[in-house]
Protein backbone atom coordinates (compact mmCIF):
# COMPACT_ATOMS: atom_id res chain seq x y z
CA UNK A 1 0.00 0.00 0.00
CA UNK A 2 1.66 3.18 -0.73
CA UNK A 3 1.45 6.70 1.24
CA UNK A 4 -1.24 9.27 -0.10
CA UNK A 5 0.55 11.89 -1.93
CA UNK A 6 1.07 14.44 0.35
CA UNK A 7 0.36 18.25 -1.49
CA UNK A 8 3.64 20.69 -1.31
CA UNK A 9 1.02 23.29 0.59
CA UNK A 10 0.63 20.77 3.84
CA UNK A 11 2.84 19.86 6.91
CA UNK A 12 6.58 19.33 6.16
CA UNK A 13 7.43 16.19 7.46
CA UNK A 14 11.26 16.21 6.52
CA UNK A 15 14.19 16.32 9.18
CA UNK A 16 17.73 16.29 8.71
CA UNK A 17 20.88 15.17 11.02
CA UNK A 18 24.04 13.78 10.36
CA UNK A 19 24.21 15.08 6.77
CA UNK A 20 21.15 13.46 6.03
CA UNK A 21 17.91 14.38 4.41
CA UNK A 22 14.99 12.23 4.94
CA UNK A 23 11.48 13.01 3.71
CA UNK A 24 10.16 12.12 7.06
CA UNK A 25 11.38 10.54 10.76
CA UNK A 26 9.73 7.30 10.33
CA UNK A 27 12.55 4.63 9.87
CA UNK A 28 12.12 1.01 10.09
CA UNK A 29 13.94 -0.62 12.27
CA UNK A 30 17.02 -3.05 12.20
CA UNK A 31 15.80 -7.12 12.81
CA UNK A 32 12.12 -5.82 11.60
CA UNK A 33 12.63 -5.18 8.09
CA UNK A 34 14.85 -8.12 6.61
CA UNK A 35 16.82 -6.62 4.43
CA UNK A 36 14.55 -4.30 2.56
CA UNK A 37 14.04 -6.17 -0.31
CA UNK A 38 11.78 -8.50 1.36
CA UNK A 39 9.30 -5.65 1.90
CA UNK A 40 9.29 -4.03 -1.62
CA UNK A 41 6.44 -5.69 -3.19
CA UNK A 42 4.33 -4.49 -0.65
CA UNK A 43 5.55 -1.48 1.20
CA UNK A 44 6.28 1.59 -0.85
CA UNK A 45 10.34 1.82 0.41
CA UNK A 46 10.76 5.16 -1.48
CA UNK A 47 7.79 6.53 0.89
CA UNK A 48 10.10 5.60 4.06
CA UNK A 49 12.69 8.29 6.03
CA UNK A 50 15.08 5.35 5.59
CA UNK A 51 15.47 1.80 7.34
CA UNK A 52 18.47 -0.14 9.12
CA UNK A 53 19.16 -3.55 7.73
CA UNK A 54 19.11 -6.47 9.77
CA UNK A 55 22.91 -7.14 11.83
CA UNK A 56 25.66 -7.44 9.80
CA UNK A 57 28.38 -9.27 10.98
CA UNK A 58 32.08 -10.67 9.68
CA UNK A 59 30.83 -14.10 8.83
CA UNK A 60 27.15 -15.61 8.17
CA UNK A 61 25.27 -16.53 11.09
CA UNK A 62 22.81 -19.15 11.30
CA UNK A 63 20.94 -17.68 14.90
CA UNK A 64 19.32 -19.71 17.24
CA UNK A 65 17.34 -22.87 17.26
CA UNK A 66 13.68 -22.63 17.21
CA UNK A 67 11.40 -21.46 18.78
CA UNK A 68 13.17 -18.28 18.88
CA UNK A 69 10.15 -15.98 18.81
CA UNK A 70 7.08 -15.30 20.97
CA UNK A 71 3.74 -13.28 21.60
CA UNK A 72 3.38 -11.13 24.67
CA UNK A 73 0.43 -9.38 26.18
CA UNK A 74 1.81 -6.47 24.72
CA UNK A 75 4.61 -7.00 22.67
CA UNK A 76 6.91 -9.98 21.30
CA UNK A 77 10.03 -11.71 22.41
CA UNK A 78 12.63 -12.51 20.45
CA UNK A 79 16.12 -14.73 20.09
CA UNK A 80 16.84 -14.65 16.51
CA UNK A 81 20.41 -14.92 17.30
CA UNK A 82 21.34 -12.10 14.66
CA UNK A 83 20.86 -14.66 11.81
CA UNK A 84 22.32 -12.71 8.63
CA UNK A 85 24.19 -13.19 5.74
CA UNK A 86 27.02 -11.52 6.43
CA UNK A 87 28.49 -8.56 5.32
CA UNK A 88 30.14 -9.71 2.03
CA UNK A 89 27.02 -11.35 1.14
CA UNK A 90 24.90 -8.15 1.65
CA UNK A 91 27.28 -5.72 -0.49
CA UNK A 92 26.75 -8.77 -3.30
CA UNK A 93 23.57 -9.91 -2.97
CA UNK A 94 20.93 -7.38 -1.36
CA UNK A 95 22.85 -4.30 -1.48
CA UNK A 96 22.73 -3.89 -5.99
CA UNK A 97 18.96 -4.22 -5.60
CA UNK A 98 18.10 -1.30 -2.80
CA UNK A 99 20.42 1.06 -5.02
CA UNK A 100 18.34 0.73 -7.60
CA UNK A 101 15.95 2.96 -5.62
CA UNK A 102 17.62 6.49 -5.75
CA UNK A 103 15.65 8.16 -2.60
CA UNK A 104 16.25 5.55 -0.01
CA UNK A 105 18.40 5.99 2.83
CA UNK A 106 20.08 2.66 3.77
CA UNK A 107 21.36 2.38 7.42
CA UNK A 108 23.59 -0.79 7.88
CA UNK A 109 23.58 -2.26 11.39
CA UNK A 110 26.52 -3.84 12.34
CA UNK A 111 27.69 -5.95 15.41
CA UNK A 112 29.99 -8.57 16.47
CA UNK A 113 31.11 -10.56 19.27
CA UNK A 114 34.75 -8.74 19.89
CA UNK A 115 36.19 -5.31 18.61
CA UNK A 116 37.77 -6.88 16.03
CA UNK A 117 34.98 -8.05 14.41
CA UNK A 118 33.01 -4.63 14.32
CA UNK A 119 36.01 -3.22 12.67
CA UNK A 120 36.00 -5.85 9.75
CA UNK A 121 32.34 -5.33 9.11
CA UNK A 122 33.17 -1.50 8.54
CA UNK A 123 35.92 -2.24 6.66
CA UNK A 124 33.93 -4.15 4.39
CA UNK A 125 30.90 -2.11 4.37
CA UNK A 126 33.37 0.81 3.18
CA UNK A 127 33.44 -0.73 0.21
CA UNK A 128 30.00 -0.80 -0.38
CA UNK A 129 27.97 2.32 -1.94
CA UNK A 130 24.54 3.67 -1.02
CA UNK A 131 24.63 3.10 2.47
CA UNK A 132 23.86 6.07 4.31
CA UNK A 133 24.98 5.59 8.08
CA UNK A 134 26.20 2.63 10.32
CA UNK A 135 24.00 1.53 13.32
CA UNK A 136 26.64 0.16 15.78
CA UNK A 137 24.67 -2.45 17.95
CA UNK A 138 26.36 -2.25 21.25
CA UNK A 139 24.14 -4.69 22.93
CA UNK A 140 25.85 -7.73 21.86
CA UNK A 141 28.13 -9.57 24.55
CA UNK A 142 31.98 -8.80 24.28
CA UNK A 143 33.10 -12.56 24.62
CA UNK A 144 36.76 -11.08 24.87
CA UNK A 145 35.67 -9.60 28.19
CA UNK A 146 33.56 -11.87 30.29
CA UNK A 147 30.48 -11.77 27.91
CA UNK A 148 29.04 -8.36 29.33
CA UNK A 149 27.92 -6.42 26.55
CA UNK A 150 29.52 -3.54 25.31
CA UNK A 151 26.39 -1.31 25.90
CA UNK A 152 26.50 -2.20 29.85
CA UNK A 153 30.18 -1.24 30.30
CA UNK A 154 31.51 2.36 29.94
CA UNK A 155 35.08 1.30 28.81
CA UNK A 156 33.98 -1.19 26.74
CA UNK A 157 31.57 1.38 24.51
CA UNK A 158 34.45 4.40 24.64
CA UNK A 159 37.02 1.82 23.35
CA UNK A 160 34.34 0.30 20.60
CA UNK A 161 32.85 3.80 19.59
CA UNK A 162 36.09 5.25 19.39
CA UNK A 163 37.61 2.64 17.31
CA UNK A 164 34.77 1.75 14.90
CA UNK A 165 34.94 5.80 14.17
CA UNK A 166 37.96 6.04 13.23
CA UNK A 167 37.28 3.05 10.67
CA UNK A 168 34.24 4.64 9.76
CA UNK A 169 33.37 6.20 6.33
CA UNK A 170 29.95 7.37 7.00
CA UNK A 171 28.06 8.76 10.06
CA UNK A 172 27.87 6.75 13.45
CA UNK A 173 25.04 6.30 15.04
CA UNK A 174 25.02 4.15 18.44
CA UNK A 175 22.49 1.95 19.44
CA UNK A 176 21.76 1.66 22.76
CA UNK A 177 20.98 -0.92 25.59
CA UNK A 178 18.35 -0.37 27.86
CA UNK A 179 20.11 -2.88 30.41
CA UNK A 180 21.96 -0.62 32.40
CA UNK A 181 21.67 1.74 35.31
CA UNK A 182 22.11 5.23 33.91
CA UNK A 183 21.28 5.38 30.36
CA UNK A 184 22.06 9.38 30.08
CA UNK A 185 25.93 8.28 31.41
CA UNK A 186 26.20 5.61 28.57
CA UNK A 187 24.93 7.78 25.95
CA UNK A 188 27.34 10.60 26.90
CA UNK A 189 29.94 8.12 27.04
CA UNK A 190 28.81 7.65 22.94
CA UNK A 191 29.05 11.16 22.14
CA UNK A 192 32.65 11.53 23.80
CA UNK A 193 33.38 8.95 22.02
CA UNK A 194 32.51 10.09 18.93
CA UNK A 195 29.28 8.71 17.74
CA UNK A 196 27.61 11.05 15.53
CA UNK A 197 23.70 10.13 16.98
CA UNK A 198 22.66 7.95 18.95
CA UNK A 199 19.21 5.38 18.99
CA UNK A 200 17.69 3.95 21.44
CA UNK A 201 16.49 1.60 23.29
CA UNK A 202 16.99 -2.09 22.47
CA UNK A 203 15.10 -4.79 23.68
CA UNK A 204 14.42 -5.76 27.04
CA UNK A 205 15.85 -9.08 28.40
CA UNK A 206 13.10 -11.21 29.04
CA UNK A 207 12.07 -14.49 29.93
CA UNK A 208 8.56 -16.06 29.26
CA UNK A 209 7.62 -19.92 30.58
CA UNK A 210 5.56 -22.40 29.51
CA UNK A 211 3.36 -23.55 32.93
CA UNK A 212 2.11 -26.95 31.20
CA UNK A 213 6.00 -28.23 29.96
CA UNK A 214 7.73 -26.11 32.45
CA UNK A 215 9.77 -25.17 29.98
CA UNK A 216 11.12 -21.78 28.53
CA UNK A 217 9.15 -20.68 25.37
CA UNK A 218 12.32 -19.86 23.82
CA UNK A 219 15.10 -22.44 22.82
CA UNK A 220 17.51 -19.30 24.05
CA UNK A 221 15.84 -19.42 27.35
CA UNK A 222 15.87 -15.42 27.65
CA UNK A 223 14.98 -13.12 24.71
CA UNK A 224 14.67 -9.66 23.67
CA UNK A 225 10.95 -7.95 24.60
CA UNK A 226 9.65 -5.40 22.04
CA UNK A 227 6.20 -3.75 21.58
CA UNK A 228 4.35 -1.16 23.43
CA UNK A 229 4.91 -3.01 26.36
CA UNK A 230 8.42 -0.64 26.81
CA UNK A 231 7.11 1.76 25.08
CA UNK A 232 6.79 4.35 28.47
CA UNK A 233 10.40 2.89 29.46
CA UNK A 234 11.56 3.74 26.12
CA UNK A 235 10.24 7.47 26.36
CA UNK A 236 11.36 8.06 29.64
CA UNK A 237 14.65 6.80 28.47
CA UNK A 238 14.94 8.83 25.02
CA UNK A 239 14.20 11.78 27.11
CA UNK A 240 16.77 11.54 29.74
CA UNK A 241 19.28 10.70 26.38
CA UNK A 242 18.50 13.83 24.48
CA UNK A 243 18.84 15.92 27.79
CA UNK A 244 22.18 14.60 28.46
CA UNK A 245 23.99 15.09 24.69
CA UNK A 246 24.18 17.44 21.94
CA UNK A 247 23.76 15.37 19.20
CA UNK A 248 20.48 13.28 17.62
CA UNK A 249 18.58 10.48 19.62
CA UNK A 250 16.48 8.56 17.14
CA UNK A 251 13.64 7.06 19.42
CA UNK A 252 12.36 3.14 19.07
CA UNK A 253 9.66 1.23 21.37
CA UNK A 254 6.68 0.20 21.23
CA UNK A 255 5.34 3.12 18.11
CA UNK A 256 2.51 1.76 16.32
CA UNK A 257 0.84 5.00 15.61
CA UNK A 258 1.59 8.26 14.36
CA UNK A 259 0.37 9.62 17.86
CA UNK A 260 3.05 7.44 19.30
CA UNK A 261 5.82 9.03 16.88
CA UNK A 262 4.50 12.33 18.18
CA UNK A 263 5.29 11.46 21.71
CA UNK A 264 8.77 10.57 20.94
CA UNK A 265 9.18 13.74 19.32
CA UNK A 266 7.93 15.79 21.91
CA UNK A 267 10.53 13.47 24.61
CA UNK A 268 13.51 15.00 22.40
CA UNK A 269 13.58 12.60 19.30
CA UNK A 270 14.92 13.55 16.18
CA UNK A 271 13.32 10.51 14.54
CA UNK A 272 12.03 7.42 15.12
CA UNK A 273 12.12 3.31 13.99
CA UNK A 274 9.51 1.58 13.62
CA UNK A 275 10.39 -2.12 14.51
CA UNK A 276 7.81 -4.78 16.00
CA UNK A 277 4.72 -3.31 14.32
CA UNK A 278 6.17 -4.51 11.42
CA UNK A 279 5.78 -7.80 12.16
CA UNK A 280 1.78 -7.44 13.18
CA UNK A 281 1.14 -5.09 10.28
CA UNK A 282 4.09 -4.94 7.29
CA UNK A 283 2.46 -2.09 5.74
CA UNK A 284 2.96 -0.46 9.19
CA UNK A 285 5.26 1.95 8.51
CA UNK A 286 3.16 3.38 5.81
CA UNK A 287 0.59 3.61 7.69
CA UNK A 288 2.19 5.46 10.87
CA UNK A 289 3.91 8.13 7.78
CA UNK A 290 0.09 8.77 7.13
CA UNK A 291 -0.93 9.36 10.76
CA UNK A 292 1.56 11.68 11.12
CA UNK A 293 0.99 13.72 8.45
CA UNK A 294 -2.52 13.89 9.38
CA UNK A 295 -2.03 14.79 13.27
CA UNK A 296 -0.01 17.68 12.11
CA UNK A 297 -2.91 18.84 9.65
CA UNK A 298 -5.66 18.24 12.34
CA UNK A 299 -3.08 20.27 14.87
CA UNK A 300 -2.48 22.95 12.46
CA UNK A 301 1.12 21.91 12.41
CA UNK A 302 3.03 23.42 9.54
CA UNK A 303 6.61 21.64 10.39
CA UNK A 304 6.94 18.39 12.25
CA UNK A 305 10.44 19.56 13.71
CA UNK A 306 8.54 21.77 15.68
CA UNK A 307 7.89 19.16 17.95
CA UNK A 308 11.35 18.09 18.31
CA UNK A 309 12.21 18.30 22.55
CA UNK A 310 8.91 20.38 22.78
CA UNK A 311 7.81 18.35 25.84
CA UNK A 312 6.10 20.96 28.49
CA UNK A 313 7.43 20.27 32.00
CA UNK A 314 5.96 22.35 34.52
CA UNK A 315 8.59 23.58 37.13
Amino acid sequence: MSSPAQPRSGPDLSISFCGLNFKNPIIAASGTFGYGVEFEDIVALDNLGGFVVKGLSREPMAGNPPPRMFETAAGMLNAIGLQNIGAEGFLREKLPILARKKNLIIIANVFGYAREDYEAVIRILNEGENIAAYELNVSCPNTKQGGISFGSDIHALEELVAACKRLSRRPLIVKLSPNVTSIPLMAKVAEDAGADALSLINTFVALAIDPETRKPRISNITAGLSGPAIKPIALRMVYEASKAVNIPVIGMGGIATGSDVVEFLLAGAAAVQVGTASYFDPCATEHIIDQLYRWCIEHRLRDVKELIGALKVEG
